[in-house]
């Protein structure tokens, strides 16, 4: 067994873990929140799958990077991996933004910057997997991945930069008193703690998804491998 097949499964128990304490962190450790009540208990779910979801669109851009220069297959595998995770942790924060908006701001979406921004930010990155998709001969599919994988994380800085470019409905917990803010509020020391810790745990559980997808896109080169082998023969 390889030496990173004898780590993921302390990796995967520590996510288990970490996914259970911060569930207790969560409901138990963090205060109610005076104005939005347990409602509010989704900004921590939600901080944190964006965090994830940027953090694994800034690892496709720097594999791409380096697939441009090296050539080199894993590169393009972890692109493509950290691409799909940072995705799902993406649709997870469209999908919480909305269940905390309805009751708070009393609707499920609006088109202002932010939410915008993070709607084509989602689009883009399915138009992604699309462009790969498309495109049979392997060279050439991960030529035009690594391009746009690098144009396409210009939307990061764009939907983390919205809400203090544009004061609107959409919160700014790390400025919630600047001119012009709505709908923030103020975090507690247990509101900080308990995301910060949220935080850690949902990194942690990118890095075991992503080595699992990882781990699958190189048995399905295997398979393809061993087909091509068998019809020459």
């Amino acid at each position: 067994m390889s030496r990173s097949r004898n780590w993921e499964p302390l990796l995967a128990g520590l996510a288990a873990l970490m996914v259970a304490l911060a569930l207790l962190m969560v409901f138990l450790y963090a205060p109610r929140e005076r104005t939005m009540g347990d409602v509010q208990r989704i900004f921590y779910f939600h901080v944190s799958a964006a965090w994830v979801g940027f953090f694994a669109f800034f690892v496709t851009m720097l594999a791409s990077i380096a697939y441009l220069i090296r050539r080199e297959r894993r590169w393009d595998v972890l692109a493509l991996s950290s691409a799909e995770v940072g995705t799902l942790f993406i649709t997870m924060v469209l999908i919480t933004g909305s269940l905390w908006a309805r009751p708070v701001w009393n609707t499920w979406w609006t088109w202002e910057p932010r939410l915008t921004i993070s709607a084509i930010q989602w689009l883009i990155y399915l138009a992604y997997f699309m462009l790969r998709g498309a495109m049979e001969e392997p060279g050439r599919r991960a030529r035009f991945a690594a391009v746009y994988g690098i144009i396409a994380f210009i939307t990061v800085p764009l939907s983390f930069m919205a809400i203090r470019w544009w004061r609107t409905i959409h919160p700014d917990i790390l400025n919630p008193n600047a001119p012009g803010a709505q709908g923030g509020f103020s975090i507690t020391p247990r509101m900080l703690h308990t995301l910060l810790f949220s935080i850690a745990t949902f990194t942690v559980l990118y890095l075991v998804l992503l080595r699992a997808r990882i781990r699958l896109e190189k048995m399905s080169d295997r398979v393809a491998y061993l087909r091509q082998r068998l019809l020459i023969r």
